[in-house]
């Protein structure tokens, strides 16, 4: 069985927690930026910021995103991982497998 790369598994860029809270939280619900932001205790900015994807979701917006929506902080970690790990792996230098370039060596020998 072949060991798929990451661009054959992620082709797409995910959803980000800041289109996940917008689009499945704040307006099925009709809350504003700025209610939640009340609701919250964080600054109108904080949340803007992440539903436009200028700032990623810290440990301890998870945790007030969790009990705000009845998720789990995980939830919210998880996507902005996905997010990061995406930008990294599409935006950043390659670094090709030193197994494959092992295993061609040994083969040439």
């Amino acid at each position: 069985m072949a060991i798929r790369s990451f661009k054959e598994i992620m082709k797409r860029k995910p959803t980000s927690p800041g289109e996940i809270l917008n689009e499945e939280f704040l307006k099925p619900l009709e809350i504003t930026q700025k209610g939640l932001a009340e609701h919250l205790s964080c600054d109108y900015k904080v949340i803007n910021r992440i539903i436009n994807e200028r700032a990623s979701v810290t440990p301890e917006m998870a945790i007030k995103l969790a009990a705000a929506f009845n998720t789990t902080p995980d939830f919210w970690l998880n996507a902005q991982m996905a997010i990061d790990l995406w930008e990294l792996r599409t935006h950043k230098p390659k670094i090709h497998s030193l197994i494959r370039a092992r295993r061609r060596s040994k083969m040439l020998c």
